[in-house]
């Protein structure tokens, strides 16, 4: 039988759990986790190279420069990459990164999901104390009407009393340009006793990111583009009149383009061709 002093002590431990041991900060990247709090090193980060990344070239300048300024210790501004299904924007996030890096510069990143966004303060603890520089990324990103969520966002990108701290900066992806859908932001004007006050404190959460960088569906020339690039990146190699027929019928089956289209067709197109895709 167990001691009850054992069980009211391991009782006490789940509701006061041990602070999280300073974490070693070798690794170039980390992803966020609770219960208990820990970073948790990642040692492939899934990502492609940034020369592959086709028809978001003001995007990826934007964000490039914006990275190496953070980099090099001189402001840079959170930003926020919105828009359409399947078009680059984490990728950009994690290509920008390695970029930077392979420039020479120590930049960790740190993947947070939205779930855990409650735990964020917990998390800029850790990392303000550290001498590294962090982007901090959270994956697409969006909010309810009853979400409460968004609140501990603007611990990142406000920073309170404290302020955010100077060695963390914040990025993000999602569909919605004002983080959450138009039907609720229309449902609250229209119910709220003060449409507008119900509506700006979640609105203006987008406000708060310096750079808003718009992602739009890709043209066929770029659809294209991107999978000759992938093609000649993993050396698949298929004549262009036959590329580009079996390239219009895969999207013709998809009802549309995107990057992430373009990926599909590719894998599937090398799994035909018997090539191995490289790391």
């Amino acid at each position: 039988m167990t001691d009850p002093l054992d069980r009211i002590a391991a009782a006490l431990e789940r509701l006061a759990p041990a602070p999280m041991p300073a974490p070693d900060f070798t690794p170039e990247a980390f992803v966020w986790h609770t219960s208990p709090d820990r970073l948790e090193p990642v040692a492939h980060v899934s990502r492609v190279d940034l020369s592959l990344l086709v028809g978001v070239n003001r995007s990826r300048d934007t964000l490039l420069e914006n990275t190496r300024h953070f980099a090099a210790g001189l402001p840079a501004n959170n930003a926020l990459l919105w828009g359409a299904r399947g078009m680059g924007k984490s990728s950009l996030v994690k290509a920008v990164h390695a970029a930077v890096r392979a420039e020479g510069h120590d930049l960790k990143i740190v993947e947070l999901s939205r779930e855990d966004l409650p735990s964020v303060q917990r998390l800029l603890t850790h990392l303000r104390a550290a001498p590294h520089r962090f982007l901090l990324f959270c994956d697409d990103l969006s909010f309810s009407h009853d979400d409460q969520h968004y609140k501990s966002l603007k611990a990142v990108l406000d920073g309170g009393i404290e302020g955010r701290p100077e060695n963390v900066l914040f990025y993000a992806t999602s569909n919605r340009r004002h983080l959450m859908p138009r039907d609720m932001i229309e449902n609250e004007r229209s119910t709220a006793i003060n449409p507008s006050e119900a509506v700006e404190e979640k609105v203006s959460l987008s406000d708060r990111f310096g750079l808003w960088l718009g992602f739009h569906p890709c043209s066929q020339d770029d659809y294209l583009e991107m999978i000759r690039g992938y093609c000649a990146a993993h050396g698949v190699k298929v004549p262009d009149d036959r590329l580009h027929a079996e390239a219009i019928e895969w999207q013709a089956t998809r009802g549309g383009r995107s990057g992430r289209v373009a990926w599909q067709f590719f894998c599937d197109l090398a799994a035909r061709e018997g090539v191995r895709l490289r790391a």
